[in-house]
C-alpha cells in the first residue's frame, strides 16, 4: 500500500522484511588450486555433456508429524564451511566456462552496455527552501543527488554516493530530511546486505556530522524537528556470519542529534514476529507508532511533546487488516484502509474519540485502490484497473474532482509533493514505454511533460496487449504480452514469462532496460498477474497464500499454456523467470511441469519450504506460507509444492540457471545451493543445470553497473543457447 511521503519510507522498509526486493565476511570463493578447479570442471566444447562438481549426499532426515523427509544436502546450509566453499567455487567456474563459450554473450553484453549508457534523471522534489533530484550520467553505479535553490535554478552536486567506496560495495539506501530541510539523514548498506548504517549531512553544505548509527534494518528515519529522529534496529549480531544471522526482536529508538548511539532512547521492543516503526506528522505535532507483520499493521499515537509511555492505540494489529497514514488536520487523521473494504477505501478518524470510528471519505470501488497522496485539500487516488493504473482526484469530503489522463496502459506514480505545495511530479511507464516525468499543477489539475527518458530505445515497433488465461479452477488470469507488432503467430518467437504472485505485492506494467534489450534482441516479454499478489484486492491475495498457494503455480502454468495455444511462442522457445518469491514460483512450476518450458531462471528463490523459517528473516513469512512445524495440514501443503522436496530422479529437466548472492540476508543462499545439487543429481538429460553465485551482492541490491551488465548478458546468452535462437544484431 502506497501512502503519504513519510509513511512510504517506513512501509517500504517493512516490505523489505516481509516481501521477498551485520556486515559479515563474504563467502570465501577463492583459494582453490587451478588443478583442483579444472579437475572438477573440464573445458567445455559447444555441446559437451557437463560434469558437475561432486556433491556428497548425506543421510540427514527430519520427521514431521510421522513423515520422514530426507535432506541429503543439509551440509550446504553451512555456507562458510570449506566443503561448501569449494563446491560453490567449482560450480561458479563451471557456469562461467559454459556461459563464456556461448558466441552471443559478448555481443549481447556490448549491446546492453550501449543501451544502459544514457542520462537518467529523477523527478525533482522540494524540501524546505531547496529542490533536489537524482541524476546519473549513464554508467554510474549510483545516481548522485543534486540540489537547486529554486525549482528551475542552476543545479549543483550535493552528494555523490559513488564516493562511499572504490568498488561500489557501499551504497546509499535511504534518505530523510528535516521538515525545514536543513539536515538529511541517509543510510548506507555494504555488500548489498540489508543492514543499514545511518549518517547525517547538513543542507545545503553537505557536511557529515559525527552521528553514526549501526545495526539498523528495515527502517526509515523520522525526524522530530531538527532535534533527532526515530529509527528501528536490532541488537548487534553475535554470530560470526552477521549477514546471514537469524534476526531476533526489532527495536525502535530515538536518536538525539549530537549524542552517541549508546545514549539512544529505547522506545519500544517488538515481539519476534513483528516489525516496528515510527512516523512524525507533517506538522510535527504527532508521532505515530506502527506495528507490522505480513498480515497487517496496527497504529498508536501520541503528541510529540508527550513521553513514550503516552502512546494510545488507534487501531490494534489484526489479521489481514491494514492502515496507512495519509496526513492529518490537528487530531483528525486521514487513513487508507482495507478494514471492511477489501479493495481499500479512504476514511478519517478523530484521534481523541475513544471509539476511533472510521468515517468514509472515498468508498471502496470495484477497482483496487493501490495508493493515495494528499496535497493541499485534494486526494490523488491511484487505482488498479485490471492491473494497470488510473488516477482520480477527490476533495476531503470525497467529492469527485476529475482524473489525470495517462498516456495508455501502464503504471503511474502518484503526484508527489509537500502538502502545502501547488506543484507536484508524477511518472508513467510501461513495458515498451520508457519513463516519462510529468509536472502537475494542483491548482489547474494540468500536466506537462517535464522529462523524457533518453534511452536509445524506440517503442514504435512494439505493442503491449492484455490477454486472459484460464487457470485450473476456472479463474481468469490476466497476462501482459509485449512484442513486435509484426510478430508471426507461428510459435517461433523466443518468449520470457515472468511472475511473482505473493505477499499482496502488485505487479503492474513496468519499464526495464533488460526488457528493452530482450525486445531488441527479437524476443517477446510476458508478465502474468497471479493470485497471491495485490492487483485485485484481498481476495486475490488470499487466493494465493497458505493452503491456496498452489493456485499461484496453476495460474502461471495456465499462462504458459495460453501463450503456446495462441502460438505467441512454443515450449522450445518459452523461458520462465522469477526472483525471490518469484524464484519459488519458477522452482515449483519447473518441478511440476518440466515438459512445458524450454528454459528456466530462478533468481534468489525460496526453494526449501520446510526449513525456510530457520534462516535470516524467514520466520516473518509464516503468515504467507505457513510452517511445516505448525500443523500436519500446513506441513503437507508445503511438502506438496516445495521445489527442493519435489525434484524427481530420472526426470528430463529443461536448461535451468539458478542464481543467488553471498550477501543475501533476505533469502538464505543455501536454498539455491541445495536445489541445484538436487537437480544436478536428478537430471536425466543433457540440459545444463547451472548455479551462478554473485559476490558482494544482497537481495537484488548492491550491484555495480558492470555486474548488472554481466548478469543480463549471462541470462540472455543462456536463453539464446537454451531456446536455440540467434539474437538480432549479434
Amino acid at each position: 500500500m502506497v501512502t503519504a511521503r513519510g509513511a512510504r519510507r517506513n512501509r517500504a522498509a517493512f516490505k523489505g522484511a516481509l516481501g521477498l526486493t551485520q556486515k559479515r565476511q563474504p563467502m570465501r570463493l577463492a583459494v582453490l588450486s587451478l588443478a583442483v578447479l579444472f579437475a572438477a570442471t573440464p573445458a567445455l566444447a559447444a555441446d559437451t555433456a557437463l560434469v558437475y562438481p561432486a556433491a556428497p549426499r548425506g543421510t540427514t532426515t527430519d520427521t514431521y508429524f510421522g513423515t520422514v523427509v530426507a535432506d541429503p544436502y543439509r551440509w550446504l546450509e553451512d555456507v562458510d564451511s570449506t566443503q561448501t566453499v569449494n563446491w560453490i567455487t567449482a560450480e561458479n567456474l563451471l557456469t562461467r566456462t559454459y556461459l563464456d563459450a556461448i558466441p552471443a554473450r559478448a555481443p549481447i553484453a556490448a549491446a546492453y552496455r550501449k543501451l544502459y549508457d544514457y542520462e537518467k534523471v529523477s523527478a525533482p522534489f522540494r524540501v524546505g527552501k531547496h529542490w533536489f533530484f537524482y541524476r546519473n550520467s549513464g554508467l554510474q553505479t549510483q545516481s548522485p543527488l543534486y540540489i537547486r535553490d529554486s525549482e528551475t535554478g542552476p543545479a549543483r552536486l550535493f552528494f555523490d554516493p559513488n564516493t562511499l567506496s572504490k568498488d561500489g560495495s557501499i551504497q546509499m539506501a535511504g534518505t530523510s530530511f528535516t521538515r525545514d530541510g536543513t539536515l538529511m539523514a541517509y543510510s548506507t548498506q555494504e555488500g548489498g546486505a540489508d543492514w543499514q548504517t545511518w549518517h547525517v549531512k547538513t543542507v545545503p553544505g553537505g557536511r557529515d556530522l559525527p552521528d553514526v548509527l549501526r545495526w539498523s534494518k528495515f527502517s526509515g528515519a523520522s525526524w522530530v524537528n531538527d532535534r533527532g529522529f526515530y529509527y528501528s534496529a536490532y541488537d548487534k549480531p553475535s554470530a560470526a556470519n552477521r549477514t546471514l544471522a537469524a534476526l531476533d526482536r526489532q527495536k525502535l529508538f530515538f536518536h538525539k542529534l549530537g549524542t552517541p548511539q549508546s545514549a539512544d532512547r529505547l522506545v519500544y521492543t517488538a515481539p519476534s514476529d513483528e516489525f516496528i516503526g515510527a512516523e512524525v506528522s507533517h506538522d510535527q505535532r504527532l508521532v505515530f507508532l506502527e506495528k507490522q507483520n505480513i498480515n497487517g499493521n496496527g497504529l498508536a499515537w501520541k503528541r510529540a511533546s508527550e513521553p513514550d509511555t503516552a502512546f494510545r492505540t488507534v487501531f490494534a494489529l489484526a489479521p489481514n487488516t491494514q492502515y496507512g497514514v495519509l496526513g492529518n488536520d490537528g487530531t483528525r487523521l486521514y487513513v487508507v484502509t482495507n478494514f471492511r473494504a477489501p479493495h481499500l477505501r479512504v476514511a478519517w478518524v478523530e484521534l481523541t474519540d475513544r471509539s476511533h470510528l472510521l468515517h468514509d471519505i472515498v468508498r471502496e470501488t470495484d477497482d483496487k485502490l493501490d495508493g493515495v497522496s494528499l496535497i493541499g485539500n485534494k486526494l490523488y487516488l491511484g487505482y488498479l484497473h485490471d492491473a494497470h493504473s488510473l488516477i482520480k482526484i477527490a476533495d476531503l469530503q470525497g467529492h469527485a474532482l476529475g482524473s489525470i489522463e495517462l498516456p495508455g496502459i501502464g503504471s503511474a506514480s502518484l503526484p508527489s509533493a509537500q502538502r502545502e505545495d501547488t506543484i507536484a511530479y508524477y511518472s508513467f511507464e510501461s513495458f515498451a514505454v520508457p519513463p516519462i516525468i510529468f509536472r502537475f499543477d494542483t491548482a489547474t489539475d494540468t500536466s506537462t511533460v517535464a522529462e523524457r527518458s533518453k534511452i536509445a530505445f524506440d517503442p514504435a515497433p512494439y505493442t503491449t496487449e492484455q490477454i486472459w488465461a484460464t487457470s485450473k479452477d476456472g479463474t481468469k488470469v490476466p497476462v501482459f504480452v509485449t512484442h513486435r507488432k509484426d510478430m508471426p503467430l507461428d510459435g517461433s518467437t523466443p518468449t520470457i514469462l515472468y511472475g511473482y504472485g505473493g505477499f499482496n505485492i502488485s505487479t503492474t506494467p513496468f519499464f526495464a532496460k533488460e526488457t528493452a534489450l530482450w525486445l531488441q534482441l527479437g524476443g517477446a516479454y510476458a508478465v502474468a498477474t497471479l493470485r497471491g499478489g495485490g492487483e485485485f484486492g484481498d481476495a486475490w491475495h488470499d487466493g494465493g497464500k497458505l493452503a491456496n498457494k498452489q493456485h499461484v503455480f496453476d495460474d502461471f502454468i495456465a499462462s504458459a499454456q495460453m501463450l503456446i495455444e495462441r502460438k505467441i511462442t512454443s515450449t522450445p522457445k518459452l523461458a520462465i523467470d522469477g526472483g525471490s518469491n518469484g524464484g519459488l514460483l519458477v522452482g515449483a512450476c519447473l518441478t511440476q511441469r518440466p515438459d512445458l518450458f524450454g528454459a528456466a531462471i530462478a533468481e534468489q528463490g525460496v526453494l526449501d519450504m520446510l526449513r525456510y523459517p530457520k534462516f535470516t528473516v524467514g520466520k516473518a513469512w509464516i503468515p504467507e506460507y505457513g510452517s511445516a512445524e505448525a500443523s500436519s495440514d500446513e506441513f503437507h501443503t508445503l511438502l506438496a509444492y516445495s521445489p527442493l522436496n519435489n525434484v524427481k530422479p530420472g526426470t528430463h529437466y529443461p536448461p535451468t540457471l539458478i542464481t543467488t548472492a553471498d550477501h543475501d540476508d533476505r533469502v538464505y543462499p543455501a536454498h539455491s545451493f541445495k536445489f541445484v545439487a538436487e537437480l544436478q543429481h536428478a537430471q536425466a538429460g543433457d540440459a545444463p543445470i547451472l548455479l551462478r553465485v554473485e559476490t558482494n551482492e544482497g537481495h537484488f541490491s548492491g550491484l555495480t553497473t558492470d555486474k548488472a551488465i554481466a548478469i543480463t548478458a549471462d541470462f540472455y546468452a543462456f536463453l539464446a543457447k537454451s531456446l536455440n535462437f540467434t539474437p538480432a544484431g549479434t
